[in-house]
């Protein structure tokens, strides 16, 4: 097919906290594959997709783990989160200045697990007929059972959109469920770029207006000045629910947005008391449960229809029914400035990865992992001195302009406002130990001078 893809990787998956965080959502993690969510979406449209013609839009503070995982895929970044329609409006630019031959654009989600792909690439082909027939069509699933964490569509016999419906209570749902007209949801749409940008026109002409002083001829940066301008408006508001040119099209293909722990619990496969455990539990007499553990052990006793999920710095316990509630336990942290919404004690980053030890007045202690072939920054810090001891690997140091090789057990002190840079060009990964000491020890305290992943 000769059209472009377009996925949208700017979510915080709020209701799989504790393992999906701000700055490391779930699209980010590795669902029920040896691949993240966004490289799976990514591979699945360029089965039927040029490569170069799929592109990714994303928050800027995403980037650099898009451009991680993502290559050299075209990114775009977000200066600040505008929703969906926004989004999508830059996008449809960025490709009407590289094509100008009005092509078709199919928006998918960066978190959807399909597994059939043979089915999913069907399903598009027929909502291509009817892009090319001038519909902005939308992609639903039809639903076994009442789900409350979707929204819903509402469709005529012939499948002409009627309305978009938000996500329903219990009662509300079963109603949806027994009608027979309403579809879930899936977020992913399809149409021609002159007719988004017409409806476009019609019912958010100030996005419209606003995108037409946005210039991709120069650079693939949007543009903070003009993209402040936009309001906060998803794609559903701005144009699905006005327009009279949406169809849907009944999405034939497995289809699960993992938007919930009770959707993880749903896609795992369960042992013969219907449990799913991961990683190192320990169960004894448990049933219907998800027991989910990242680094300790985990022992079970008795629970039914409940969901334990572990990470390095929280636990989460709660009913099953419960899972669409966590968003609320997110939203409180966040509220309450608790970094535990927003960060692991492990982040990723596009060298690698370093983990928190410990914290005390005056000191942090943090375990630095360097891939094969990668750098940090030539950097510096205003406040803070740093002593790194080599645990594994060769680690190449640069430190105000002299260069050292650090064999294990050799270690290094790195002064406050002095340029340095933690270098690994071998094949081999290195760890180091990484004792901070200082007044102020913030990730904020980083001067940059030079840095391959565009971080200046």
């Amino acid at each position: 097919m000769n059209i472009y893809g377009l996925i949208l990787a700017g979510g915080s998956g709020s209701r799989l906290w504790p393992l999906s965080r701000e700055l490391y959502p779930k699209q980010f993690l590795n669902i029920n594959s040896d691949k993240s969510l966004l490289q799976s979406a990514f591979e699945r449209l360029a089965t039927f997709i040029k490569p170069e013609n799929i592109i990714c839009i994303t928050n800027a503070k995403h980037l650099a783990n898009v451009k991680m995982q993502l290559g050299e895929t075209t990114v775009l970044a977000e200066p600040v989160a505008k929703n969906t329609a926004p989004a999508i409006v830059c996008a449809a630019k960025f490709i009407t200045q590289r094509d100008s031959s009005d092509p078709i654009i199919l928006v998918v989600p960066s978190d959807s697990l399909i597994k059939n792909i043979e089915l999913f690439q069907s399903t598009v082909e027929k909502g291509e007929k009817l892009a090319q027939e001038g519909y902005i069509v939308t992609f639903g699933v039809k639903p076994n059972y009442p789900e409350t964490g979707y929204g819903y569509i509402n469709v005529t016999p012939d499948f002409k959109v009627k309305e978009f419906v938000e996500k329903p209570d219990s009662a509300t749902a079963q109603k949806y469920l027994d009608k027979g007209t309403y579809f879930w949801n899936t977020g992913m749409f399809m149409f021609k770029v002159s007719v988004l940008l017409n409806e476009i026109e019609r019912f958010a002409p100030e996005i419209a207006e606003i995108a037409k002083s946005i210039d991709f001829d120069k650079s693939n940066e949007i543009p903070c000045a003009e993209f402040e301008k936009m309001p906060s408006i998803s794609i559903d508001y701005a144009v699905m629910e006005k327009s009279d040119k949406i169809a849907l099209v009944k999405f034939e293909s497995d289809w699960n947005d993992l938007g919930s722990w009770q959707s993880f619990y749903d896609t795992n496969e369960k042992d013969i008391n219907g449990n799913v455990l991961v990683g190192s539990v320990l169960d004894k007499d448990s049933k219907n449960s998800l027991v989910y553990s990242s680094s300790k052990l985990v022992a079970a006793i008795g629970l039914e229809d409940t969901i334990i999920v572990e990470t390095e710095d929280a636990v989460l316990a709660c009913k099953k029914y419960c899972s669409q509630d966590i968003k609320h336990i997110y939203e409180t942290l966040r509220a309450q400035n608790n970094d535990a919404h927003c960060v692991h004690k492990t982040i990723y980053c596009p060298w690698g990865y370093y983990t928190e030890i410990d914290r005390g007045k005056g000191f942090l202690v943090k375990r630095i992992h360097v891939n094969a072939g990668q750098r940090l920054s030539l950097q510096s810090h205003n406040h803070r001195h740093e002593h790194w001891v080599v645990v594994s690997g060769i680690a190449k140091v640069l430190l105000d302009g002299q260069e050292h090789s650090l064999e294990p057990g050799k270690s290094i002190d790195i002064p406050v406002k002095a340029p340095h840079s933690l270098q690994n060009p071998s094949k081999k990964d290195i760890e180091i130990i990484e004792v901070q000491r200082g007044d102020i020890l913030s990730e904020d305290d980083i001067i940059r001078y030079e840095d391959i992943y565009g971080r200046i």
